[in-house]
């Protein structure tokens, strides 16, 4: 469920024409609703309700200031996977000591900046980062928290570049060596065993990997808790959301019209299956989620500039390029395009949707129907709120885009266009090269 919808003919998000936010901070804009990530975070937390939970937002996802400080009112915490994350956090007013630090890279200055932040705890991927946060906890005389991440070896069924659970992903211990592993771990003089973490992959759409995951790992679990005394049990995130049919599925209508095998994974599904297996460890429960949160709390709102008919072929060439939605050029991705203002007057229109990039692989789709729009006019990327700014880039020197948060009936502008000036401003030329 989602906070956008047409009123009439005019896409809004929540209760703000989205052709307003064009009107005044232009294209290409991520546009984001708050009342949407309330609900996303709310219905999460309810799921679950009878479990001591603590829910850590996955940063990656969305990283903007004001949705960290939206999350942080909600009372998350945050998965971190880098330095920048964790300041990011900090400067947005989150709870480091509540949150964690993952990925398989953590350098000696991130584990160092972590500890200092007093993380509830690190987890680990590898012996050899147990060795080096050891060592750097025993340098601040300190004692880290860990939790080991085991790799399952559990098929998530999802596109092949975010699995993270088989035993050919760069991502955790296998099961089979884990106890050696916090054996290890047990006699390292700066390490505190906290907990235990697994995390099978992103986008699943079925409950089914997550049971199959939880229940290959229980047993080691509870091995873990009589023998080290855990305090929690992470079982990461993944809950996919709606791509296709992404506009229609913010209503309740298009829920109700779905057979209960066709519907979405839900969070009020995910909780009912997974919590009977969890509850009796007795342990306090973290979830990772990302996606979830904020996927479909998102669009991105892109101007048409021409209408290119060809032979055989029609493009719709927008100012949005591939630097700033990368994820169906690198994903083959999915995301609904809708325009702003609709109008059943107009023709259907077949056309390849692509970007302004030099590449053949700045295109959002092709052969997608819509109506006939014009240059000039605005669409909306739907379900674009997750994996969007985040992984933007400059490619042909093209600046970030701005991003917008809607609550009700405001917006503010929460992260200004970028300007030629800031993209270029630690660039310098050799003093060699002035002569």
């Amino acid at each position: 469920m989602h906070q956008f919808s047409y009123v009439g003919n005019k896409l809004h998000c929540e209760g703000v024409d989205l052709a307003e936010v064009a009107a005044l901070h232009g294209s290409p804009t991520y546009v984001y609703s708050a009342a949407t990530i309330a609900d996303n975070y709310r219905r999460l937390a309810a799921s679950l309700s009878g479990l001591d939970l603590r829910i850590c937002y996955a940063n990656k996802a969305n990283s903007n200031l004001a949705v960290l400080r939206h999350f942080a009112n909600l009372g998350a915490a945050f998965d971190l996977v880098s330095a920048g994350e964790l300041q990011r956090v900090v400067a947005a007013g989150g709870r480091a000591q509540d949150s964690v630090f993952a990925g398989v890279g953590k350098t000696e200055a991130e584990i160092k900046m972590a500890l200092e932040a007093g993380v509830y705890g690190f987890h680990v991927e590898s012996e050899p980062e147990l060795e080096r946060i050891n060592h750097v906890a025993g340098r601040l005389g300190m004692r880290a928290p860990i939790a080991i991440r085991i790799n399952p070896d559990v098929d998530a069924k999802t596109h092949a570049k975010i699995t993270t659970g088989k035993s050919e992903n760069k991502f955790g211990i296998p099961l089979k060596v884990a106890a050696a592993a916090y054996a290890a771990a047990a006699k390292l003089p700066h390490l505190e065993i906290r907990g235990v973490q697994m995390h099978i992959g992103s986008q699943l759409t079925t409950v089914a990997p997550f049971v199959e995951a939880v229940k290959k790992v229980l047993p080691f679990v509870l091995e873990l808790k009589a023998t080290y005394g855990i305090q929690y049990f992470s079982v990461g995130g993944g809950i996919g959301i709606v791509y296709e049919d992404a506009l229609a599925s913010g209503a309740q209508a298009w829920w109700d019209g779905k057979a209960e095998g066709e519907r979405p994974l839900t969070p009020e599904v995910y909780g009912a299956t997974l919590q009977p297996l969890l509850a009796p460890l007795g342990l306090k429960i973290l979830l990772e989620p990302g996606r979830f949160l904020v996927g479909n709390a998102g669009v991105l709102v892109s101007r048409v500039e021409y209408l290119k008919r060809g032979s055989g072929r029609n493009f719709i060439i927008l100012d949005a390029a591939m630097n700033d939605l990368v994820r169906p050029a690198m994903y083959e991705a999915y995301h609904e395009i809708v325009p702003l203002a609709r109008d059943s007057a107009r023709p259907a229109l077949v056309a390849d949707i692509v970007g302004p990039v030099c590449e053949s692989g700045d295109c959002f789709a092709k052969a997608r129907t819509l109506q006939e729009v014009r240059e000039g006019e605005f669409v909306a990327f739907m379900s674009a709120g997750a994996y969007g700014y985040t992984m933007a880039s400059r490619y042909n020197t093209r600046a970030l885009p701005a991003e917008v948060l809607v609550s009700g009936n405001r917006f503010e502008l929460v992260n200004t266009r970028e300007s030629f000036e800031a993209m270029v401003a630690s660039e310098r030329i050799p003093s060699f090269l002035k002569s």
